[in-house]
């Protein structure tokens, strides 16, 4: 059959869409799988990177700082009374007291975020952040003839809570601004905790074992 202008135009014109499109889908498979806004880098990535990487890092805190008592917890060594009157007997104890955040990165240790905040958190509440305290003590325990005496200690913490803002000079992970909550509990300055003791009788195996 005689091809005319007409059908041999047509042709030419669907041939040229067709590898316009082959063209298009081949670009498609070659872009990445995953674009930088799509992924999200942890907190405690950004965080290792302020002042190390940054044009700004800052930390605002929210809120006043929350004070409690941690729960209390054994320090010392148990005290027998084997004897048959009541006995005042001396624990020796040292506990220590550190910091812990929601990052999971000690607020020391050379890491600029802990410098960042620990300025930030002086300046706003007008006393020093501790990321560890050691407090050492002797109690006294009164125990009764066949107990055993334990020193307990609850230390005094303190909570504050805020939000890291960080500036990159290209962007990273897609954005130039970053902005990250934190949390973190340290032991209080005055470390006013509290001190407490407990007695029992002691089990016929620790009477073997002691008495």
């Amino acid at each position: 059959m005689p091809v005319t202008m007409a059908t041999a135009l047509r042709r030419t014109t669907i041939a040229c869409g067709s590898a316009a499109a082959a063209l298009a889908l081949t670009a498609g498979l070659a872009a990445p799988a995953h674009a930088d806004h799509e992924d999200t880098p942890t907190s405690r990535q950004l965080l290792e990177l302020c002042n190390n990487g940054t044009d700004v890092c800052v930390f605002h805190p929210e809120g006043p700082v929350r004070e409690h008592q941690a729960a209390r917890h054994v320090v010392g060594s148990p005290v027998y009374n084997c004897t048959d009157r009541e006995q005042w007997m001396t624990v020796g104890w040292s506990d220590t007291t550190s910091e812990s955040n929601s990052v999971g990165l000690s607020l020391g240790g050379g890491y600029k975020f802990g410098e960042v905040f620990q300025v930030s958190f002086e300046a706003t509440y007008g006393h020093e952040w501790k990321n560890s305290h050691t407090e050492s003590q002797t109690t006294t325990v009164i125990a009764a003839p066949g107990e055993v005496g334990r020193v307990y200690v609850g230390p005094r913490m303190q909570t504050v809570n805020g939000t890291y803002e960080l500036h990159f000079p290209d962007r990273y992970y897609g954005h130039y601004y970053w902005y990250v909550p934190f949390e973190a509990t340290g032991p209080t300055a005055d470390q006013s905790g509290t001190i407490t003791q407990s007695t029992r009788p002691m089990t016929s195996e620790e009477r073997a074992a002691h008495c």
